[in-house]
């Protein structure tokens, strides 16, 4: 009576190639896993700085529909290319809201009630100076590679810097409207957008401008 074979068992070599084939799809699944997790954040990253963008231009349409014009040297909407500054109503008196497109960045800043054209002037100056200090409270938006403005004046568009004043440099934002026009009647903002940003190419809004 013969004895029974022996069971043949694995190899080394057979053990370590099992384990190699094993460790390579366990590698070629967590790429899987990595690249779906990344593409997610991206996604979530886009939907968050859109979400963030639709909230700036509707801040922007509030402060244009409320344009105030105060009846004095302080005219109610002006652009020098990096700030826009308005003057609009609030409930207790007239706001300086500036807008100022800084390295990269949309920063918004607004002033308390005013109630006189002394308080407006100084306060213009004001918000220009604490824009330039860069305080971060005041960002609404990064990702911002530059910006033009045109208004609606009459029938048609043009760039809200070409019919600006002689105003000196440092003196901030020029009124840009032709004589006897307090404000345009719209704005056509062209956004363009940093590389890296999350978004691409230009934003072009038209909005309308009401003046008080």
């Amino acid at each position: 009576m013969r004895a029974g074979t022996r069971p043949r068992g694995f190899t080394l070599v057979e053990v370590l190639v099992a384990l190699v084939v094993m460790a390579i799809m366990a590698a070629m699944a967590w790429r899987g896993v990595d690249a779906m997790v990344k593409s997610r954040e991206t996604a979530q990253g886009r939907l968050a700085q859109t979400a963030r963008l639709q909230t700036v231009l509707a801040q922007w349409e509030t402060d244009l529909r409320a344009l105030q014009d105060s009846h004095s040297p302080v005219p109610p909407l002006a652009f020098d290319g990096g700030s826009l500054v308005l003057t609009r109503q609030a409930p207790a008196g007239l706001q300086v809201i500036v807008w100022s497109l800084r390295e990269g960045s949309l920063w918004r800043w607004e002033s308390p009630a005013l109630r006189s054209v002394e308080e407006l002037q100084a306060q213009r100056q004001s918000g220009l100076q604490q824009l330039a200090q860069r305080n971060p409270a005041l960002r609404a938006f990064d990702g911002v590679a530059g910006w033009q403005f045109y208004c609606f004046w009459g029938n048609a568009w043009s760039n809200c810097q070409s019919t600006g004043g002689t105003a000196a440099a440092d003196a901030g934002p020029v009124n840009p409207k032709p004589t006897g026009q307090t404000a345009p009647a719209g704005l056509r903002i062209a956004m363009q957008f940093a590389e890296g940003s999350g978004l691409v190419g230009t934003l072009t809004r038209e909005l309308e401008v009401t003046v008080r």
